[in-house]
């Protein structure tokens, strides 16, 4: 008995060293015509990302692949960016083309809060952050963020509008100018992306003055950029129709950057943005390129698979 017990333990030892050992999947599929566009990483492995058409959050493994969806929209929501509150365990949605922001409980899928952000007509919500004291959101049709204030035990304040001067106040055409978003660990500092100007911008969150990162080693591709993170000095940025990751390697003082390596690949279909979970990076493939969603094009058509790619930093 006490051979088959040592053998029973060993051969356990074993397949949880396997097990552990296994590789990450480099691509989980979300669910068929899911239309996502926003990605936030959790605790451990888990990933959120949200349906730009119906506002449902589906929520996932990046270890094992596995998920379902986990939050429910009700009818007229929509998901554009998204991020994990991790010290409130929440999520924060920036809610698309109605002016609203959303905010989610981890634990149960529950709306926290119903939030309209701004008044103004023809908004656009398409990104978030969440700092240690708000929550900051880009519009892309007006040169403006919205701030939600987050006081003592996590109360979320009254949306407040800071409009943006500088150069990354410019609106250009008719699709989406200010885009991703994120925010030095102080919170002192935001940084955005400008989609028409392919280019990266650094804002004040208190007065809104924007000034530009010299971008040099190549160049971000006017049209295609669209969600950013910001991971150390090194900032992330996601071109959606140019199919490509670029990593920025910023100065000390942020002020300019330089691009020490882009990644492109057959698994990049039209990605929107990305998240980080340790050494590992997770793009959400939009996939635009075969039906931009309403109001700006029909949509994917019915059956569209849609997926995550996970890649290691390079």
């Amino acid at each position: 008995m006490v051979r088959f017990r040592k053998l029973a333990l060993i051969v356990s030892a074993v397949a949880l060293t396997v097990a552990a050992a296994a590789p990450f999947p480099a691509s989980i599929p979300l669910p068929v015509d899911f239309a996502p566009e926003g990605i936030a990483t959790g605790p451990g492995s888990t990933f959120y990302a949200g349906s730009l058409t119906t506002g449902d959050i589906y929520r996932g493994s990046l270890r094992t692949g596995e998920g379902a969806i986990f939050v429910d929209a009700p009818p007229g929501r929509q998901a554009a960016g998204l991020k994990v509150e991790r010290s409130d365990q929440r999520l924060w949605v920036a809610g698309g083309l109605n002016a609203k922001a959303y905010v989610y409980s981890t634990r149960d899928g529950s709306t926290i809060a119903d939030l309209t952000l701004t008044a103004a007509p023809g908004t656009l919500i398409n990104d978030v952050v969440v700092t240690n004291d708000a929550a900051y959101f880009t519009d892309s049709f007006h040169p403006a963020l919205y701030k939600v204030p987050i006081g003592p035990g996590g109360e979320i304040g009254a949306p407040q509008t800071i409009p943006v001067s500088g150069p990354a106040a410019a609106i250009i055409g008719e699709l989406p100018n200010l885009n991703g978003i994120d925010a030095t660990p102080d919170g002192k500092t935001l940084i955005v992306g400008h989609s028409p100007l392919g280019a990266v911008f650094l804002v004040d969150p208190q007065t809104g003055v924007s000034r530009a990162i010299e971008v040099t080693g190549g160049t971000i591709t006017p049209g295609t950029p669209d969600g950013i993170l910001l991971d150390g000095k090194t900032l992330w940025v996601v071109e959606n129709f140019s199919e490509r990751l670029v990593k920025v390697e910023l100065s000390p003082d942020l002020a300019s950057g330089v691009i020490t390596a882009v990644v492109t690949g057959d698994m990049l279909q039209v990605p929107t943005t990305v998240a980080e979970h340790g050494h590992r990076l997770a793009l959400v493939n939009g996939r635009f390129d075969i039906g931009l969603p309403p109001p700006f094009g029909p949509g994917a058509p019915p059956g569209t698979t849609f997926d995550v790619v996970a890649l290691d930093k390079p």
